[in-house]
């Protein structure tokens, strides 16, 4: 027998054996082994399914903040443009405001410079009347001094009285 070239009873019994020890491993190795490798594959699978899933979350909620930081951006500007508007509006009704209220205090105060006047007018007049009355008054008392002149006043106004 050769040292390097197994005999046919050796290769019977390593054969015998291997199969005994694979039909061993099969029923007590085999099954933990590929359970514990299923398992693990599956833990895999899971781990990258909820990468993927947190992937997904995470382009999710960029593309949410996204959304969000538009609208934000969005308010602040109809915000911004509202108190603009509002402003501007405050601004125009104080103007109109402080127009009506110089126009009114105008028209008052022509109304009150009429009335003045008015009045003013009228004590002229007034005045000029009795200056009138006072000047006729002594004009007459100069004319009518003698008793002649006023009978011929008194006649004149008779017949003026008869005529009407």
């Amino acid at each position: 027998m050769d040292l390097l070239s197994p005999g046919s009873g050796l290769i019977v019994w390593q054969f015998v054996i291997f199969v005994g020890l694979f039909f061993l491993l099969k029923a007590y190795a085999w099954k933990p082994i590929l359970a514990s490798l299923k398992e693990r594959e599956e833990s895999i699978q899971s781990a990258l399914d909820s990468a993927e899933k947190a992937k997904a979350e995470m382009a999710s909620l960029k593309s949410d903040n996204e959304k969000l930081l538009k609208e934000a951006r969005e308010e602040r500007d109809r915000i911004l443009r509202d108190a603009r508007e509002a402003a501007a509006r405050l601004h125009d009704e104080a103007q109109a405001g402080a127009k009506k209220n110089a126009d009114r205090i105008i028209e008052d105060a022509k109304a009150i410079i009429h009335t003045e006047k008015q009045a003013a007018l009228r004590d002229v007049k007034a005045q000029v009347a009795l200056f009138s009355l006072e000047i006729s008054e002594k004009l007459i008392k100069k004319n009518l001094s003698d008793d002649k002149q006023q009978k011929d006043l008194i006649d004149t106004y008779i017949k003026d009285l008869k005529l009407n």
